[in-house]
């Protein structure tokens, strides 16, 4: 008999009511937009939004909306279309100044109902949206010179804080480190020391002299930890743009690619993820900045910084630091947030390297219940054109992001409280991304513009729109009836491909594209076996109801023998491979997922309903 369980009807509806409505919001077209973030502390609000939209206006440019978004503490500016996308971004720089971040982006324009429900639109990739796409090139011979410099410095600290006197410890241009004792007992006593402190240094007694080495596999770490460093700057520098799906990801032993979907704007990106940045810790000198900026009359061993909160007047606060360094962002190996066990407030938990460590020791040694500051500096390549010639310069930013209070002696492994969770999460970000491990040069460039992303678009969407129409049509012309079934389950198939996709948060691309038209043909194989399985039985005389119902079964076996191994190619894809591989290994997993569910249970159901209550079936339309 032809029958289909009430409770896989009511999954089916349930199925393809969750579809519809995380599918819907792809019909919302995006908006071109502009969006202002707060770069120092700067205050977003009304008053901002009428600077903006005064900007605008003696721009010639009209904006479709200025919304303030006092949650995520930035302004969006939605506009008509990218060029003017473009025009709005240009005048907006200038104006605004480096206290604020311009960037382009892309709004959405799905009704708020939707998005409670988590519904949003796919994101689309760096070839369908348009974007830059950077190579950069890690300088590793400068990340291993820097890290054998900082081990040759923690050697001689490891042996001042032994009493060990020493000669001299120098680097040798062999990436060798040796170590000249006063004599062949001073050198048997540091070899000890070093064997516990250095560990992975192999030693070799030359007299008075110890010549270390450093291994092979250390070597190579020290390379790999530079460009993961440098992954997570970069990272933490795009997140600054509030570029959505960038993606930063590394290619082979020493480059890193960069892709930022939606933004045009190649020197702004260049800016920021170029930008080398470090942190310095200094004492902070008692007196009153105020007057000494008003004045000019600065104490000697002091320095006037400027934090990064704002003043009662908008401006930022000055602070007298001493100009001696405790320790530099060159000596942090790590910071973490977490929750003071005492206070319960938001912490940030930093560690240096044993240089760092002991001099940071000595300070809070002599200085407990004195405050500290964290500076921040940034050091910006600026580009100009002036009369046709390209000019490089460098701009450096420094900024005090914190100042607490030296509540105890501490070395190399202290916390900084006081903070809300917010800042906890931001100065831990900011000490993260704080300096880039080795420097990097682009060595290759490209744009991608809107209209050539459109322009995808419009080829994808064609492609895969006319692979559907002719399987519709064969369908309808050679099963008929059939036809119909199999059409309604094809169309059923891309609405939940799409939703499954938007859903995820996966990100369209061309590959992508390609790979749903590869699943409506694999869709289309199902319900061609189908078909074909429903009119042998009807050859071998077995009425029309069973005829159906042994088609369904007989082929399902085979539908889903075929999907499991098409799936894992897609599995693997997906795992294994990287950027439009694995967009295109996501995709085919999806689809073939929905393909097999569409072919054997939707068809089947909808077969059902049309069939499955006449008694006197004679015949069927196939």
């Amino acid at each position: 008999m032809l029958t289909y369980a009430r409770w896989k009807y009511a999954a089916f509806l349930i199925v393809l009511l969750l579809s519809a409505v995380y599918a819907v919001p792809n019909l919302f077209p995006q908006d071109p937009s502009v969006q202002v973030t707060a770069n120092r502390g700067a205050p977003v609000d009304e008053a901002l939004r009428t600077r903006v939209a005064a900007s605008l206006q003696k721009a010639g440019v009209t904006a479709k909306q200025v919304e303030l978004d006092t949650k995520k503490n930035n302004l969006l500016v939605r506009l008509a279309s990218p060029d003017v996308q473009v025009k709005a971004a240009d005048a907006l720089r200038p104006e605004l100044g480096s206290d604020y971040i311009v960037a382009l982006n892309i709004a959405s324009t799905v009704p708020d109902w939707l998005e409670k429900f988590g519904a949003r639109p796919m994101s689309l990739g760096l070839d369908l949206q348009g974007g830059v796409h950077f190579l950069m090139q890690v300088d590793q011979k400068a990340a291993l010179e820097k890290r054998l410099e900082a081990t040759t410095e923690d050697l001689r600290v490891l042996l001042r804080d032994k009493r060990i006197a020493y000669i001299s410890v120098d680097r040798r241009p062999d990436n060798s480190i040796v170590a000249t004792l006063r004599d062949a007992a001073a050198a048997s006593a540091a070899a000890g020391v070093i064997v516990k402190g250095q560990p992975t240094l192999l030693q070799q007694m030359q007299g008075n002299q110890i010549v270390l080495q450093v291994q092979p596999a250390e070597l190579q770490k020290y390379a790999a930890d530079a460009i993961d460093q440098n992954v997570s700057t970069l990272r933490n520098r795009v997140n600054a743009l509030g570029v959505a799906e960038p993606v930063i990801q590394r290619q082979g032993n020493d480059r890193i690619v960069v892709e930022l979907p939606g933004v045009q704007d190649t020197a702004q990106a260049k800016r920021m993820i170029g930008a080398t940045a470090t942190l310095e810790y200094r004492a902070v000198v008692e007196g009153n900045a105020f007057d000494a900026v008003e004045s000019g009359n600065v104490p000697p061993e002091a320095r006037v910084y400027y934090r990064r909160e704002r003043g009662p007047d908008g401006k930022p606060m000055p602070i007298l630091l001493n100009k001696r360094v405790i320790a530099s962002g060159d000596q942090l190996v790590g910071a973490t947030t977490g929750i003071d066990s005492q206070s319960g407030t938001p912490t940030v938990s930093v560690r240096l390297n044993s240089a760092g460590g002991q001099r940071m020791f000595d300070f809070t040694s002599e200085n407990v219940g004195k405050p500290m500051a964290v500076v921040y500096i940034e050091r910006l390549p600026e580009v100009k054109v002036v009369n046709g010639q390209e000019i490089r310069s460098t701009r450096i930013n420094e900024e005090v992001v914190s100042v607490a209070t030296i509540n105890g002696v501490f070395s190399n492994e202290f916390q900084t409280t006081g903070l809300s969770g917010q800042e906890a999460a931001d100065l831990s970000k900011l000490l993260k991304s704080g300096s880039l491990a080795a420097p990097m040069d682009f060595v290759e460039e490209r744009i991608i513009g809107p209209s050539l992303g459109k322009q995808n678009v419009e080829s994808g969407l064609k492609a895969v729109t006319f692979s559907f129409a002719f399987a519709l049509v064969f369908f309808l012309i050679y099963y008929r009836m059939f036809g119909v079934i199999t059409c309604i389950a094809l169309l059923l198939n891309l609405v939940m491909v799409f939703a499954l996709m938007s859903f995820f948060g996966a990100t369209m691309s061309l590959p992508g594209l390609a790979g749903i038209a590869l699943t409506v043909g694999m869709s289309v194989d199902a319900n061609v076996l189908i078909n074909e399985r429903i009119r042998e039985e009807l050859r071998l005389g077995l009425p029309p109801q069973t005829a159906i119902a042994t088609g369904y079964d007989r082929a399902a076996g085979t539908i889903l023998d075929a999907n499991i191994t098409a799936f894992l190619v897609g599995l693997a894809m997906a795992a294994f491979g990287t950027g439009p591989l694995r967009g295109f290994g996501i995709t085919t997993m999806l689809g073939i997922a929905t393909s097999a569910y569409t072919a054997v249970s939707v068809s089947r159901a909808i077969a059902t309903l049309i069939y499955g209550g006449r008694r006197k079936l004679k015949s069927i339309w196939i």
